[in-house]
C-alpha cells in the first residue's frame, strides 16, 4: 500500500521513462535503440553521464526485452542512490539538536519545516521553531501558520530584524526549555546570493557560539521539478555552508524526478527526505530501493 502510493506520486517521471524505453525497444537497429534509451533517461533528468554508462552496459549478450532493460537500469540507479540513503537521526546525547533549513524561495522550504516538525512531534520529540527569514513578512506568517497547525512553539522577531539574533534567541530558548529539536527557517533570496551566503554563515557562527557543535544539521530543500536548477542550487549551498542533508520536494508534479540521481552521484550528500505531496505524510524518508522501484 505504501509503495503503491509512492509509485503513483512518481507517476509522471515513471511514465516518461517507460514510454521512452518502450519506444526504444521497438527500434530494429540496436545502435539507434541505444541512443533512444539514452535520450529517454536524459529526458527524465537522470543525467548525461549516468545515462551513457547505463547504455554502455547493454552489450552483445544483453537480452533486448523490457524486463531485462528495467532490471539493468534499476540496478545501475540503485548502486548510485544507496550511497546517499541516510535517514536523519536525532542523537539522544545532543539537546537541543539544531537543524538549520536552507533553500531558495519557492522550493517548499517552510512547508517542509512544518511537515518535519509535525513528524518529529509525532515521534514524541519536543520541537521549537525559529523564524530566521526576516526578509519577508510572509515567511514569518507562513511559519506561524504551520506552528499553530501542528501545535509547536515559535520564536520570531519583527520583519527586517537581524536573522542571527532570531537564531540566537531560538537556540537559547531551546536550551532553557529543554526541547529536543530546534528548527531554524532561513531566507532564500538567491538574486543576492553573496549576501545570502554571508547571512547563512553568520547564523552558523552565532548558533555555534551559543551551543557548541550547532547547527548539527544544515538541511537543504530543493524543488525537484526544476531539474538541473535544483542541482545547481545544491552545488551553490554546499560550497557556501557545507550541506549535510537534502530534501527533494515536489517530485509528484514533475517528469524530471530523475534529478535525484545526478545530485546523488556528484555531491554524495545524504538525501534525508523526498516530498511527494501536500500532506505531512508526503514528506517521506528517502529509501533508495523504493525510489528506484517506483521510478522504473
Amino acid at each position: 500500500m505504501v509503495f503503491s502510493k509512492l509509485k503513483s506520486k512518481l507517476a509522471r517521471t515513471h511514465n516518461t521513462i517507460l514510454k521512452g524505453l518502450q519506444s526504444a525497444l521497438g527500434i530494429k537497429s540496436r545502435e539507434v535503440s541505444r541512443e533512444a534509451i539514452e535520450e529517454a533517461l536524459i529526458t527524465a533528468d537522470i543525467g548525461v553521464e549516468t545515462s551513457m554508462e547505463i547504455v554502455d552496459l547493454l552489450n552483445e549478450s544483453f537480452r533486448w526485452d523490457m524486463d531485462s532493460l528495467r532490471e539493468k537500469i534499476k540496478s545501475a540507479l540503485y548502486d548510485i542512490l544507496k550511497e546517499v540513503e541516510s535517514p536523519l537521526e536525532i542523537p539522544h546525547d545532543i539537546k537541543p539538536f539544531v537543524i538549520m533549513v536552507v533553500g531558495v524561495n519557492g522550493t517548499g522550504k517552510t512547508t517542509t519545516i512544518g511537515k518535519l516538525a509535525a513528524k518529529l512531534k509525532d515521534e514524541g520529540k519536543r520541537v521549537l521553531l525559529g523564524a530566521c527569514d526576516t526578509f519577508r513578512a510572509a515567511a514569518i506568517e507562513q511559519l506561524e501558520v504551520w506552528a499553530e497547525r501542528v501545535g509547536i512553539p515559535i520564536i520570531k522577531h519583527k520583519e527586517g530584524a537581524d536573522p542571527g539574533a532570531v537564531a540566537f534567541d531560538t537556540v537559547k530558548a531551546g536550551v532553557s526549555r529543554g526541547v529536543d529539536v530546534v528548527i531554524l527557517d532561513t531566507a532564500g533570496r538567491l538574486h543576492t546570493k553573496v549576501n545570502l551566503m554571508e547571512e547563512l554563515k553568520k547564523i552558523n557562527r552565532v548558533v555555534g557560539r551559543e551551543l557548541e557543535g550547532a547547527p548539527h544539521e544544515r538541511l537543504l530543500v530543493v524543488d525537484g521539478s526544476t531539474g538541473q536548477n535544483a542541482l545547481n542550487q545544491a552545488r551553490l549551498f554546499n560550497e557556501g555552508i557545507g550541506v549535510t542533508g537534502i530534501v527533494v520536494t515536489k517530485l509528484d508534479g514533475t517528469a524530471k524526478g530523475g534529478i535525484v540521481v545526478p545530485m546523488a552521484r556528484e555531491l554524495k550528500i545524504p538525501i534525508r527526505f523526498i516530498g511527494v505531496g501536500e500532506s505531512k505524510e508526503d514528506l517521506r524518508q528517502f529509501n533508495a530501493q523504493e525510489f528506484v522501484d517506483a521510478l522504473i
